[in-house]
């Protein structure tokens, strides 16, 4: 598979990689040419598992050609393996659109970013992000086993918000800034050092997508076991744990028509995906460099979040992210409880022009 790696594109992936180490991105941009309102030569977006299958397809030129874009670079997040480090690049103008789950998105939000919501799944599931141990460790078999022990996991994700709502409703709360908990919680962003605290029994369990590439890699090869899962009828479920695309209010407002070929591009690509699975599977391996019995295990697993359907109403989604802020903060979430959206930045953080009835909706 063709990887249009260009030496801007090598810039823009240099300047993620110091965004998210703190480090000034200097003059990288997502966009070149980017005075000129009417034409983008190229656009920068996330190297996923769908999009390496849509640049392989032909299915992002085929969309992009139709408004004049005829280059898109896909950009890795980078070696560091950082949780959020795709937020930082669109902060810095690395890529055009992330993705992230909608707590951490509104975080971001709450946290500054200038960003809209374009596109908001339907209800997760709760296979999506069970609480992981070790496979070889017989003093931790359940959730009541944890009471006292070590828990780490990147703060600002699902890895904090599905095990906050499992330890809370089982009477064992994680550790904050305001109050000790029942469970030792330590935030490290970085998924390969997590993966080593818990395989070296630094820690005692984390919480991950089974369906990213290193969990998958340590589940299939049964070095960890799930021992809790979120609720079927909770709030990480139905909310905090829905996957987001959103970009920066800015570049949203000046070329609509490019986010719009990208949700016509997910929808075109997930159709595909679904329908040739052992060929994605092989693309997928290629393109982001896993075994393909993972990557056919990111598509075909009830954990896989890649290619889930879309919320379609757009006051579905505000009221959607009302109410599970509502509940964190409620269950002492130390950083919504300093930092929240009001009803109307909510109201104003979904972008209804891609959702249904919307000018540039692709469900009309």
């Amino acid at each position: 598979m063709k990887r249009h790696l260009t030496k801007l594109a090598r810039n823009a992936l240099l300047g993620a990689t110091l965004a998210v180490s703190g480090i000034a991105a200097g003059t990288t941009a997502t966009l070149a040419a980017a005075d000129d309102k009417e034409k983008l030569p190229y656009i920068n977006l996330q190297l996923r598992p769908w999009t390496v299958v849509a640049q392989e397809k032909g299915i992002l030129r085929e969309e992009y050609a139709k408004i004049g874009i005829d280059k898109i670079n896909l950009i890795a997040s980078g070696s560091a393996e950082l949780v959020g480090a795709e937020s930082a690049a669109l902060d810095h103008g690395s890529i055009a659109i992330a993705q992230r789950m909608v707590y951490p998105a509104t975080v971001h939000r709450a946290n500054g970013l200038d960003a809209v919501i374009v596109w908001l799944s339907e209800p997760s599931d709760k296979y999506r992000t069970p609480i992981l141990a070790r496979a070889n460790d017989d003093a931790i078999n359940d959730i009541q086993d944890l009471d006292g022990k070590n828990f780490a996991s990147s703060r600002i994700s699902c890895y904090f918000t599905s095990p906050f709502e499992i330890l809370n409703k089982a009477g064992l709360p994680l550790d904050s800034r305001l109050e000790k908990g029942r469970v030792r919680y330590q935030s490290i962003d970085n998924s390969a050092a997590v993966n080593a605290a818990l395989l070296s029994g630094a820690i005692d369990a984390t919480a991950a997508h089974l369906a990213v590439n290193n969990a998958a890699a340590l589940y299939l090869s049964g070095e960890v076991k799930v021992i809790g899962r979120s609720p079927d009828d909770g709030v990480y479920v139905n909310g905090a744990g829905r996957v987001s695309y959103f970009a920066m209010r800015e570049f949203v407002d000046k070329y609509p028509e490019a986010i719009r070929a990208f949700l016509v591009a997910h929808e075109r690509t997930k159709a595909w995906i679904q329908a040739n699975v052992d060929e994605a599977a092989e693309i997928i391996a290629e393109g982001t460099r896993v075994p393909v019995e993972i990557a056919k295990f990111q598509i075909t697993d009830p954990s896989t979040f890649e290619f889930m359907a879309g919320e379609t109403d757009p006051d579905a989604a505000r009221e959607n992210l009302k109410e599970f802020q509502a509940w964190y903060i409620e269950n002492g979430d130390d950083i919504l409880v300093d930092r929240r959206l009001s009803d109307t930045e909510i109201d104003d953080f979904i972008d209804e022009r891609f959702f249904a009835g919307g000018q540039f909706s692709v469900y009309n």
